[in-house]
């Protein structure tokens, strides 16, 4: 997979501390900057987690609210289960949205991506599924 722009050039390889101490203690060892995320791919990452676990995560509330109202203004009898079938399903769908906003977003700067994000889904994933195996063979071989 092709390396993104905010991602550390050196994998696994740690520089080396320097060997001479500082002689106050007041003196901070400067690190090396940590790589940030883009400001561009963050908003654009926040606004699709907006959109896709906003909406159902509303709407989840949301049934919870007009199904009280309709109970308690006569209109209609709901079965409590069902009612909290709806509820959680939509809210369920808000914490599945949550994960897929952000990994539906274009970590490229450069490249906005598609509407729904689907192949930018499946690039992010692997890009994960890549990392966390790493991180489980680096475990590994440590044991």
């Amino acid at each position: 997979m092709s390396k993104l722009p905010f991602e550390p050039s050196s994998r696994g390889k740690k520089k080396k501390p320097p060997k001479v101490a500082p002689t106050s203690p007041k003196v901070a060892q400067t690190k090396e900057p940590t790589p940030r995320m883009p400001e561009v791919v963050s908003r654009r990452m926040v606004r699709r987690v907006a959109l896709f676990c906003g909406i159902p995560t509303l709407t989840g509330f949301a049934v919870l609210l007009v199904s009280y109202w309709i109970v308690s203004h006569h209109i209609f009898q709901l079965p409590n289960g069902a009612v909290v079938a709806v509820s959680m399903l939509f809210l369920g769908l808000g914490v599945a949205g949550l994960s897929y906003g952000a990994l539906s977003a274009s970590w490229d700067a450069d490249r906005v991506g598609s509407w729904w994000g689907w192949s930018e889904f499946q690039k992010n994933l692997g890009y994960l599924t890549d990392a966390w195996k790493a991180m489980r063979n680096k475990g590994e071989v440590k044991q």
